[in-house]
Parts: structure tokens; sequence; C-alpha cells
């Protein structure tokens, strides 16, 4: 699948081999908080974290430049002659992945041309600072799909891996006003505060024509019948 990181390094016979920090910043690399000559015992073990600081997905308006952003996790400091990562391109999850940039021992992080990218991507992150952020110039519509950011960090025995979706767009989403949805939430307030009322004085309405339908109806039996007490007293 493209994939040029090594196979894994044992370490001291656990699964995973050290505690994951919250963020990059939050290593000691201090020789007594972490000495690589004696790993840690497997009651500390863990695994290596790659965070993909775009999300699982980043927009990019056509024909400008975009960065996406690959951060790992680990408790070892990285060591020229042991680090390896690279970077591939795939169009979707069916298709084989195309590597495009590596880290070398010697030469650090190299961009591979590719028919693709040309000189398009540039490498804008630091390894020593867990950084391996790049960015790609001139962005087209056959620049979207799926970007691996694989890292594997001696004598960490697991290789971190993130992916993020770029999709590229004709025109960026405006950005949500608060002014708006406040003016937006006001508006639908109102009008149902109106459909409320119009329904209550509806309904008093119908209620006050109905109490005048059954006092004209009573007034009319009263009538009635003190006509009969009348007609019945002139028989008498």
């Amino acid at each position: 699948m493209g994939m040029a990181v090594e196979d894994p390094i044992l370490c001291n016979g656990c699964t995973e081999c050290y505690i994951t920090p919250t963020l990059p910043w939050d290593i000691d690399y201090s020789p007594v908080a972490n000495d690589v000559s004696s790993p840690p015992s497997c009651s500390r073990c863990s695994g290596m974290d790659v965070i993909m600081a775009n999300g699982q997905k980043v927009d990019a308006l056509n024909g400008t430049i975009v960065k996406i952003s690959c951060i790992f996790i680990s408790c070892y400091k990285m060591e020229p002659a042991k680090f390896a990562m690279n970077w591939t391109y795939q169009v979707t999850k069916n298709d084989t992945e195309e590597m495009f940039m590596r880290f070398y021992s010697k030469k650090g992080m190299v961009p591979l041309r590719t028919d693709r990218f040309g000189e398009r991507v540039m490498f804008v992150g630091n390894p020593e600072k867990n950084d391996l952020s790049i960015t790609l110039s001139d962005v087209q519509v056959g620049d979207e799909g799926l970007y691996h950011c694989y890292v594997r960090n001696p004598p960490d025995r697991i290789q971190g891996h993130g992916t993020v979706k770029l999709v590229v767009v004709s025109e960026l989403p405006p950005p949500w006003d608060s002014t708006s949805a406040v003016a937006i939430g006001a508006s639908v307030g109102g009008a149902l505060a109106l459909l409320i009322l119009s329904m209550v004085v509806v309904k008093c309405l119908r209620r006050h024509r109905k109490q005048e339908l059954i006092s004209e109806e009573k007034t009319e039996e009263e009538e009635k019948l003190e006509a009969e007490v009348v007609a019945e007293e002139g028989t008498k």
C-alpha cells in the first residue's frame, strides 16, 4: 500500500511500551524520566498516537495553498538514525497509496517528485518537535483524496498512522455570524409568539361567540316559558 516504514522494534517483550502523554510538549525527555537504556515495564505500556490537526477532513479552495498538519506523540526523543516516516496519497480507500514524501536520516524530510504533485508539496514541520506537517500549493481538483502520515519512532514499538481527507471546493462556506444567528432566532421566536397569540385570540373569540349563543338560547327559552306562564294564568 505504499508504506515505507520498517517493521516496528519490540520493546522488552511488551505489546506496547510507554505511557502516551496528552500533548507533544508535555513530554519529559530528561534521562531520569526517560531512560532508553532501560525500557519501561509492561505495566506502563501504551501506544504511539498521531494527530491530524485538520481533523478527518479539510476543505481547500481551488488554486490556493493548504496546510495538512500531522503531529505525533511519543515518550521518546526523535533520533534521526532510528526515526522513520512517510507521506502517501490515495485517491480512494480502494486505490493504491502513492508515496510523495519520506524521511532520510542524513537528508531529513525529502519530497519525492511525482507526476501528480510535481514541486507543489513542501515540508513545513519539525520532526524534533513532533511536527510532520506539509503544505500543498496551487490546489487542484485532482488533489482530492486521502493523505496518510506514517510514523515510527524507536524504541516505540507501535507504528503511528493518521489520515485526513482533502476536499477541493470552488468557494469556501461563509463563516458563521453570531449576529445573524441571534437575528434569525429572534425572527423565529417572534413569528412563533405571533402564531401562539393568534391561536389564543381565535380560541377566545370562539369561546365568546359560543357563550353569546348559549346566552341567546337561554333568553329565548326564558321568554318562551314566561309566555306559557302568562297564557296559563289567562285561562284560569
